[in-house]
């Protein structure tokens, strides 16, 4: 992992060099193939290849003339690492991630986006028409959940020589794609998409806070001083539970430090845990008491309920999830109230925003960026980085284990409706819930939903890890 970040310093360039001609791959690169063929027209031109972020320098020389090593020579060879950096990342994600698919894995199959259901006929999966219509609103729909990938050149991190999370920072980037999509629900709904015209100053607002620096809200540094207590640290790579709890850190540390109605993060922040906070083991339980605390915290008990994220970290088998989890996985995403799921590999997080079948499709925080300086006082700054074109997709059954979920409720109508989608789903789970839903704490102690009461109590606790 070391070797790839120390390929991004520049070596001393030697007193002489021969004729070159520089490799022509870009520093940054996101492409992809569909994996559909020409008989979908449509497909060829949605599901296309995104451009480089930046374009490297081409070096033109003298034949037989020997040069000084310049500025320009030494900015030349610094690009040329970058790009082979960049490409044993990518070429290391892969091995982690699998094969890069791209494109949708079925032509008729429903796609759920959070929360929003695809209907693809079969008239346009197989060209006849030319409306299009379903296909590029779900590639609009997906090119405008916002990225978070890996960014060089930020100032340090505190008593480090960190410039970079390349190779560790995954997990971190993924957790700040779920919270910027639930902000974004929040102040432009779900309906929003983005346009080509200048940007509105809510979706502004919305990824200034995560910028990278101390100054910004969510940025990779606060969040790793805020979840020191639970291993976070610069150049190491952290968990999905570890994440949850730094941001519920975090989102506490802002709330005290401004007044109810200039709140950075307008929601409140509740992690599902299960019984005795997750040390029990057992299917994480969503206290209804609980949650309602959580708001009137956040208000500062000046109100009974506000909008609320619901984190809900699980661990669902022991190398591989365990495919009698993958039916409820997949219905998480029919909920209106879903922002997705933080996932991947060992070692390689990214963030699920939908499905179709039993493949998720996913956002890739493993392409190393520039650091862009992003607020409402520079409405024409470039957030073509904060967006990604390329559709690609990863079987649930080859997920890691450790994942968590996401759940954002508008208010206390919204709440209560995914309390009942998620008993039900709870019920229909056939003995393996991925949470349950209680009052109060005095019923959590009592039959949960997927159990009988015959059954032995190392019998339920084998339903489940230890967190």
């Amino acid at each position: 992992m070391k070797a790839l970040c120390d390929r991004f310093v520049p070596q001393q360039c030697s007193s002489s060099s021969k004729s070159d001609t520089h490799d022509k791959s870009p520093l940054v690169s996101d492409s992809g193939t569909c994996d559909n063929k020409s008989k979908f027209t449509l497909w060829s031109n949605v599901f296309t290849s995104s451009s480089s972020v930046s374009q490297p320098y081409r070096e033109s020389s003298t034949s037989g003339h020997k040069q000084v090593c310049t500025t320009r020579n030494g900015w030349t060879a610094f690009v040329k690492r970058v790009s082979m950096a960049t490409g044993a990342i990518r070429r290391f994600q892969d091995r982690v991630l699998g094969p890069n698919r791209t494109g949708l894995p079925s032509t008729t199959s429903d796609v759920w986006l959070l929360g929003v259901c695809y209907k693809i006929s079969e008239d346009e999966a197989s060209g006849e028409t030319n409306t299009g219509c379903v296909l590029a609103a779900f590639q609009q729909d997906f090119s405008s959940k916002i990225l978070m990938t890996y960014r060089r050149g930020f100032e340090p991190f505190r008593d480090t020589t960190y410039t970079s999370d390349v190779n560790w920072g995954c997990m971190i980037r993924s957790s700040q794609m779920l919270f910027a999509q639930a902000l974004l629900f929040h102040r432009l709904g779900r309906s929003w998409t983005k346009k080509s015209e200048l940007p509105e100053q809510e979706y502004l607002e919305t990824l200034e806070p995560f910028g990278d620096s101390e100054s910004s809200a969510f940025s990779i540094h606060n969040l790793i001083i805020a979840g020191a207590s639970y291993g976070l640290a610069a150049g190491s790579w952290v968990g999905p539970y570890a994440i949850c709890r730094a941001w519920e850190s975090l989102a506490c540390k802002k709330r005290k430090q401004t007044d109810s109605k200039n709140q950075t993060l307008p929601m409140a922040v509740h992690i599902v845990s299960g019984s005795e906070d997750g040390e029990r083991g057992g299917a994480p339980i969503l206290c209804i008491e609980d949650a309602s605390k959580s708001c009137l915290e956040f208000s500062k008990g000046q109100s009974e309920w506000t909008p609320i994220l619901l984190l809900v970290p699980l661990v669902l088998g022991l190398d591989s999830v365990n495919p009698r989890y993958i039916p409820s996985l997949i219905a998480t995403f029919t909920f209106p109230q879903s922002v997705g799921i933080l996932g991947g590999k060992p070692g390689a997080s990214t963030y699920i925003v939908g499905v179709q079948e039993d493949k998720g499709f996913y956002l890739d925080p493993h392409e190393v960026q520039q650091v862009v300086t992003v607020n409402k006082e520079t409405p024409d700054v470039d957030t073509s980085s904060y967006h990604c074109n390329v559709i690609r997709y990863v079987p649930l059954e080859s997920l890691d284990p450790s994942l968590a979920l996401g759940f954002y409720c508008r208010d206390k109508d919204d709440f209560d409706d995914f309390c009942l989608r998620a008993s039900k789903l709870a019920e229909d789970s056939n003995g393996a819930p991925l949470f349950t839903i209680t009052q109060t704490h005095s019923t959590i102690n009592q039959n949960n939903y997927g159990f009988s009461d015959d059954d032995s109590e190392d019998e339920r606790e084998d339903e489940w890890q230890m967190l």
